[in-house]
C-alpha cells in the first residue's frame, strides 16, 4: 500500500523484505538523549485509526512474538530511532516487549508502560478463551457488551474508523493469522526464563495498570443470559470465572513490578481490558510518570 493512503502522521518504514507502518505524534525530540515514547498494540489491534500504536502492514512472516520482536526491532533501526525508549503495550503486547528485551537487551530502553498487559505465565492462570464463557456469550457484541461501545474516549470519526477497520478482511486475516501463533508465543517466552533474571531492566521504571476484567466478563454473561444462552451449570460456571478472574489478573500485574526496583502499580476500576479506549488519562499517567522519571536517571 502506497504511504499515500495512510494517515498524515504515519509512514511507512521499509525493514528489508517488507515495511512497517509507523503513526508518530508531537514535536520531534531536541536530542537523542530525550526519551521517544512507543506503543505497542495487541493482537489484531489496528493502528490506522489515529492512535498512537505502531503497526504491521503486510509482513510475510507468521505473527509470533519472537518475529514481531524481530519486527519492532528492525522498525527502530531503520526508521531510525536512536532515543533511549519508553516502551507502553497492551495486552499481548506484554509478551512483545519481553521479547524484544531478550532479542536486544535493555541497553535503549528508558522505562516501560504495561496497560492491562498479558504476562508469560497468562494462559496458566486463566483461559480468555474458556468455551464455557463463549458459549453463554455466543452471538453476543463485544464491545457492547463490555461497555466500550458506550463509555470509549476516542471521538465518534475514530470510533467509526476503528469499527470499520475490524470488519475488514485484512483485519481478518491478521486476527486469524495472530489466533494461531497467541497461545504458543508464551510457552516460547516462558522457556527463555526471563524471570529467573529479574529485576530485568534494573532501576529503569515500570509502571503496570491493571484492567477490571470482571467487567469484561460480567457484561458478556448478562448479555449471553439475556439471548437465553448456556445451560445453568455453564451459566453457574462462568459466574464462578467471573468472581476469581480480577483475583487472577492482580497476581498476574503484580509479576511485572519484579521486572524493576522503581515500579508502581494502579488499578483502572472503571475499565475493563482496554484502558486505553475508556480510561485513557491513566495511560497519560502512567507514560509521564516513566518519562520523568527515567529523564531523573538519564540525566
Amino acid at each position: 500500500m502506497a504511504s499515500s493512503t495512510l494517515p498524515s502522521n504515519g509512514r511507512l518504514v521499509d525493514i528489508g523484505t517488507h515495511s512497517l507502518a509507523l503513526y508518530t505524534h508531537g514535536p520531534e525530540p531536541s536530542s537523542s538523549k530525550d526519551p521517544v515514547v512507543l506503543f505497542i498494540s495487541g493482537v489484531a489491534s489496528d493502528a490506522s485509526t489515529g492512535k498512537p500504536w505502531c503497526g504491521c502492514w503486510c509482513s510475510p512472516l507468521a505473527p509470533s512474538a519472537e518475529n514481531i520482536a524481530l519486527e519492532l526491532s528492525l522498525l527502530i533501526e531503520k526508521a531510525p530511532i536512536p532515543n533511549p525508549l519508553v516502551l507502553v503495550g497492551h495486552s499481548w503486547a506484554g509478551v512483545l516487549v519481553h521479547e524484544y528485551i531478550a532479542l536486544k537487551g535493555t541497553d535503549q530502553i528508558a522505562g516501560l508502560v504495561f496497560v492491562d498487559a498479558n504476562h508469560e505465565t497468562a494462559p496458566l492462570v486463566m483461559d480468555v478463551n474458556d468455551p464455557n464463557l463463549w458459549t453463554v456469550a455466543a452471538g453476543v457484541e463485544p464491545y457492547s457488551a463490555w461497555g466500550v461501545e458506550a463509555e470509549h474516549k476516542l471521538t465518534q470519526e475514530e470510533w467509526y474508523a476503528f469499527r470499520a477497520a475490524e470488519t475488514a478482511e485484512k483485519f481478518k486475516l491478521i486476527e486469524h493469522k495472530e489466533d494461531e501463533n497467541y497461545r504458543p508465543s508464551f510457552e516460547t517466552l516462558r522457556k527463555k526464563e526471563l524471570s529467573k533474571k529479574q529485576p530485568l531492566i534494573g532501576n529503569k521504571p515500570v509502571y503496570v495498570i491493571g484492567g477490571t476484567r470482571s467487567r469484561d466478563w460480567s457484561g458478556l454473561y448478562k448479555a449471553g443470559v439475556a439471548k437465553g444462552n448456556g445451560t445453568e451449570e455453564q451459566r453457574s460456571y462462568v459466574r464462578d470465572l467471573i468472581k476469581t478472574v480480577d483475583a487472577k489478573n492482580e497476581g498476574l500485574m503484580k509479576e511485572f513490578l519484579k521486572l524493576s526496583t522503581k515500579s508502581e502499580l494502579v488499578f483502572a476500576t472503571e475499565s475493563g481490558h482496554f484502558v486505553q479506549l475508556t480510561q485513557p488519562e491513566i495511560v497519560v499517567d502512567g507514560v509521564k510518570w516513566v518519562y520523568i522519571t527515567s529523564q531523573h536517571l538519564l540525566s
